[in-house]
Parts: C-alpha cells; structure tokens; sequence
C-alpha cells in the first residue's frame, strides 16, 4: 500500500445468515482523512465499521492496515451504561491491556490521562462518576478514552445520536480540532444537513458503496434515493446541500392545511 493508506477494504463482503451486509465495498481511508459514512438502519454501516477495527473477518476480500496503524474507537453514547461505578479516569484507563477491571493506576498513566482530558476541556472531573457528567462531557470522555493512546486514526459510531442541538455543536468542534491536529477520522451518522454535509468527504452506502466524494457531489436526489430507498429532495443554501425527506414535507403540507 501507498504509505497514504491507512486501511483498505479490498472489495470485501460479509454476510450474517446467508444474508449479506456488505458487498463488494472497496472503501480506503488516508491519512488526513476525515469521512463520514450514511445510510439507512441496516445499510451495512456497523459492518464496515467492525471490518475496519478487525472485529469481523469478511467473508470475501480482505482488509489492509499500514503495520503498526493506532486505532482509537468511541461507540454510540446510547450503548454505554451511564450507572457502571466508574470515574471518569477509571474509563480513561480501562482501555489497557492490563489485568483486572479497575487495575491499579500508575502516576505515568494518571499523568497522561490527565493531559488528554485538559485537552479536551475536561480537567478537573477525573473524579466524576460518568453518569454525573451532561451528555456532550459524556461524549468527551468516551473521545479522550479513544484518545489515550495516540491514535492515527479515530472511528466513531454516531457521535451525535441521542445528543441535543448544543452537544452536537461540540461533538462538531471537538472533531474538527482533533482532524487539524493530525488525527484521521471515520464515522457514521444519520444527520445528514447537521453532521455529514460539513464533512470534507462523505460516502453513501446501502450493502455496497453508492457514491463517495465531497458532500456537494454526493448529496444528490438520485443518490439519496438509491441509497434510501425514498425520494429525498436537495437545496442549496449558502452553498451547502440541504436535505428534504419527501414524506416529511408532505405531512407538514398537510397539517399546515388542516390549522
């Protein structure tokens, strides 16, 4: 591989049951990339996704990292179980590979914990239980977590589901300042006007690979509904793409009607 890349997905397949996921993906992600993946429930998302960490071998193709490659994961915030007994610096550490579910944590490791949530604006709550925390702190420690250990790479499972308006803004921020800092990202979304159209490259994909580009060229009507399976409608604000679902617009013609 090109020294660029950092994973290639070589027209990989996988299938659960008999029934495929993904097929035929070739997908590669470089350094300095920052790529947001979507798709409908099902599309093969989370598939891509674990193939990329290496927590599924497909079933056909195969996937290159660059040796060595640093990988950091930070899953849905809806997944994590707020009420487990833990600080927020015992979830910084528990990503070791040392024995134990709480092992003891040494000054070196406590040092560089500390200097990773100062960066991410959490100083000072090293000692908070997690389910004390709001939802975008909730978001930043799980980001810090991924970031304990230098990743070249960042992959995020919906980082703005479930979150409100403001934490999305700083799940936003945070991501373009880890981007600018030199770590490459991938993610996945269903916020296609709040999330995927400011993203430098975005890939939409429904069992296989529909369009891949910048935003402008990938959020298209024909796309959309190839990739949905529903007519979507696209305007340009400001020049940026703007996402309208049919049906929704439909409904809000007709209760405007009924008022």
């Amino acid at each position: 591989m090109s020294p660029e890349v950092l994973v290639e997905c070589a027209h990989i397949s996988h299938a659960y049951d008999s029934t495929f996921a993904i097929r035929d993906v070739h997908f590669t992600v470089r350094k300095g990339d920052f790529v947001g993946i979507v798709g409908p429930s099902g599309s093969g998302k989370t598939t891509l996704l674990k193939a990329i960490l290496g927590a599924i071998k497909p079933s056909d193709g195969h996937v290159t990292m660059k040796p060595g490659l640093r990988m950091g994961y930070v899953p849905q915030v809806e997944s994590v179980d707020w009420n487990f007994p833990v600080t927020v610096l015992e979830v910084m550490v528990m990503t070791r590979s040392a024995v134990g579910r709480l092992p003891r944590i040494s000054a070196e490791e406590k040092a560089a914990a500390l200097e990773v949530l100062e960066r991410l604006g959490l100083a000072g709550l090293e000692h908070r239980h997690i389910r004390e925390l709001s939802g975008g702190q909730q978001q930043r420690v799980f980001v810090a977590r991924a970031l304990f250990h230098r990743p070249e790479l960042l992959i995020l499972d919906e980082p703005t589901s479930g979150v409100d308006v403001r934490t999305r803004h700083e799940v936003l921020h945070l991501l373009a300042d880890l981007h600018e800092a030199g770590v490459s990202i991938v993610l996945t979304t269903h916020d296609l006007n709040g999330l995927a159209a400011h993203l430098p490259r975005l890939v939409c994909i429904n069992k296989e690979i529909i369009a891949d580009g910048i935003p402008v060229d990938v959020l298209t009507s024909d796309v959309l509904e190839r990739t949905y399976g529903a007519p979507m409608e696209v305007l340009q604000h400001e020049g940026m793409p703007v996402v309208l679902d049919h049906g929704g617009t439909e409904v809000a013609r007709r209760l405007g009607g009924l008022q």
